[in-house]
């Protein structure tokens, strides 16, 4: 079997709002074909434009080949050495960033490709399943106009995910920072107010994880905003500074104890061992397409597990993705959760609509994936809708 084409599909969500903080809004899938009629899909999160030039683009010279190119005429099977090849072959252009997320969707799909046509889940080829069912926890991330508005919408989504069965969920705070969503800004205080809110409207069963967006500039500053979520018993606080100051992130965890959660927007094992090993993190929360697809994603759950230290992947993009990190959950003993969207909960009609066959919740847990590869098929009539939707917005976009 040897690999014949690459189809890239850059897919945009007509309802998209370039103010808003949800990268659900847009999507690139990939497709790998072969001489044998068998395909693979993919996805990743990243600027998806972006991402199809970073396929696409030719090669010029030895240490910056085009990823597509170095694809064409392969075995699809050998898998760990195509990501090599990639790496290696794009280093001058790639090496961590948009390159390294687009391989992470040809990686996907090419695992999709190999349980296909071996007719297995792609679990079983990544070491097997270690668990019965997966838990999910519900992302919630209400958008709306006002500190007041949001404070009572996060406390009813909270109950609307318990109400479905879910026996986690995180809660979107950020009133403050860089990210915070406009007319929602509130201080550090007014924060505590609506995390408290909703532990008591959950209960103290409830698995409570609260996400703030890098809201704060320093460790100083979060520090004396999260000393008083103790209280809460949350499981842990994500994304609290910015990505590269892994010195804040060590003292998190050593002067306070609730576990830090960090890694949505890392590239490869390298950037994931310098968050573990010097910004200290308890959580560490890669996304099987940035990362580097799953390839990439088990050698930091590996390393994770050398450590003592918990997996959540982290996943806001289609069910393709979610199919991801589900099977990255079977064969990973160390990954406690992954992050699930279900419709009732999701407001991006791209999210909703993408695929068929999308795994489901039953009385909080999902079954494990049975189908091969990742187990999901493409709405090809909603995939065709959302090309469209993106060649129309392209120009506007240009000219923002």
């Amino acid at each position: 079997m040897l690999i014949t084409k690459v189809d890239c599909h850059v897919l945009l969500d007509p309802g998209y709002d370039v103010g808003a903080t949800s990268s659900s809004q847009d999507d690139i899938v990939v497709e790998i074909h072969t001489d044998e009629g068998i395909t693979g899909i993919g996805e990743t999160d990243v600027n998806p434009w972006i991402a199809r030039a970073c396929i696409e683009a030719p090669g010029t010279h030895t240490m910056g080949l085009g990823l597509k190119d170095m694809l064409i005429g392969q075995d699809p099977f050998q898998i760990e050495a195509l990501w090599e090849k990639l790496y290696v072959g794009s280093a001058m252009n790639g090496r961590r960033g948009a390159v390294i997320h687009a391989i992470g969707a040809l990686d996907m799909a090419l695992h999709d490709l190999r349980g296909k046509a071996l007719g297995k889940p792609c679990y079983e080829l990544l070491g097997g399943a270690v668990r019965k069912s997966i838990t999910p926890y519900a992302s919630l991330q209400p958008e709306v106009s006002s500190f007041d508005v949001y404070r009572r919408s996060i406390v009813e989504w909270a109950l609307r995910a318990k109400a479905l069965g879910f026996r986690a969920a995180k809660i979107e705070v950020t009133p403050c920072g860089p990210y915070a969503h406009k007319g929602l800004q509130a201080s550090h205080a007014q924060m505590t107010e609506v995390i408290g809110e909703v532990r008591n409207a959950v209960g103290s069963e409830f698995t409570l994880m609260v996400d703030v967006q890098y809201a704060f500039p320093d460790a100083d500053t979060c520090l004396k905003a999260i000393r008083p979520w103790v209280d809460f018993n949350l499981f842990f606080v994500e994304t609290p500074l910015p990505s590269d100051d892994l010195d804040g992130y060590a003292r998190l965890t050593s002067e306070q104890p609730i576990p830090i959660a960090a890694g949505e927007w890392l590239a490869t094992r390298f950037e994931f061992l310098d968050l573990m090993d010097r910004g200290k993190i308890s959580v560490a929360q890669p996304d099987v397409g940035r990362v580097g697809g799953f390839t990439e994603a088990k050698r930091v759950c590996d390393l994770a597990e050398q450590r003592n230290l918990t997996i959540v992947p982290h996943l806001w993009k289609s069910g393709i993705s979610i199919a991801a990190a589900a099977h990255l959950a079977a064969t990973t003993a160390n990954c406690a959760f992954i992050e699930f969207l279900p419709d009732e909960l999701c407001g991006s009609s791209l999210r909703r609509e993408l695929v068929s066959n999308e795994l489901q919740m039953v009385n909080g847990e999902i079954e494990l994936p049975q189908r091969p590869g990742l187990g999901v098929d493409l709405n090809r009539e909603a995939l065709a809708h959302f090309k469209r939707e993106a060649e129309k917005a392209a120009p506007q976009l240009v000219n923002c």
